[in-house]
């Protein structure tokens, strides 16, 4: 049985991590408490509560730099919210052995993010459509590491929403933020900066867990002994990543990212193999 300040410092890298790759947190945390022993439905309620907590610190320090673009997200949150509902439910009524095959699956989608060239999305997109022309859906940073204004604007909107409620169905199944795809969906389809989309994902996971969260919490699956000191640690993690995040190059944020998610597909099928 693992201990609560065992659970505290766990949390606390893989909420950096986290907040620094724009994964999430409970990407990486729900593998682990797997791995430790607690049951896998329960480690996945486990991680949605804890996203909350953890979307908050990440997104703090970013928001004050204005690098998280607000309204895009209030956009994409209507799509994710509505798959987090519609995949916590399916995940209380499925037999556990075939999460783990999922949530190794949802990770290779996730692949799609990985391409070491440097920041993308410097300017406005000549594919520009009319929705986001409407919605105003565009914005601009400095950016730290190049010392450098980024100015940028959305594109493909209807199919980055879409895929958006998708993502959302997934966090809601597996009881994780689903940064990593809400990041690939928002530099390969939406045509948004690595770091607008990785702060602007943080601030999405937390409205998208909130609602995954309404599931669990009536199916009993949520246990508040592991939760509270989890959602401490990866809290403070989170803040640490997120003020740590604009001084990082593009690069090395994309290289870290594509070890992480190598290691826990790794981990979801070697569970799902031996549960058979």
């Amino acid at each position: 049985m693992v201990n609560v300040l065992f659970l505290l410092l766990i949390s606390i890298p893989v909420g950096f991590i986290g907040a620094l790759t724009g994964i999430g947190g409970a990407s990486i945390l729900v593998p682990l408490l797997i791995i430790l022993g607690i049951p896998v439905k329960q480690a996945i309620a486990t991680g949605m509560i804890t996203i909350i907590a953890t979307s908050a610190g990440a997104t703090m320090f970013s928001i004050h730099k204005e690098i998280t673009n607000i309204k895009i997200a209030m956009f994409l949150e209507i799509f994710t919210i509505t798959g987090a509902i519609i995949g916590a439910t399916i995940t209380t009524i499925i037999a556990p052995v075939y999460l783990y095959f999922f949530f190794a699956f949802f990770l290779f989608t996730t692949f799609l993010k990985f391409d070491v060239s440097d920041e993308t999305g410097n300017g406005p997109s000549p594919s520009r459509d009319r929705l986001s022309r409407l919605m105003d859906l565009k914005g601009s940073y400095f950016d730290e590491s190049s010392r450098s204004v980024v100015d940028y604007t959305v594109k493909n909107t209807l199919t980055g929403g879409l895929g958006m409620f998708f993502a959302g169905t997934a966090a809601g199944m597996l009881g994780i933020g689903a940064g990593a795809f809400k990041v690939s969906i928002q530099e390969k389809i939406l045509g948004m900066p690595t770091k607008v989309a990785s702060t602007t994902s943080n601030f999405i996971i937390g409205m998208t867990a909130l609602a995954g969260t309404s599931v669990y919490l009536f199916s009993g699956l949520i246990n508040t002994t592991v939760t509270a000191p989890l959602m401490v640690g990866t809290t403070i993690g989170a803040v640490a990543g997120g003020r740590f995040l604009n001084k990082v190059p593009d690069r090395t944020l994309k290289i870290v990212f594509f070890f992480i998610i190598v290691l826990l597909i790794s981990e979801m099928l070697y569970k799902g193999f031996s549960s058979l």
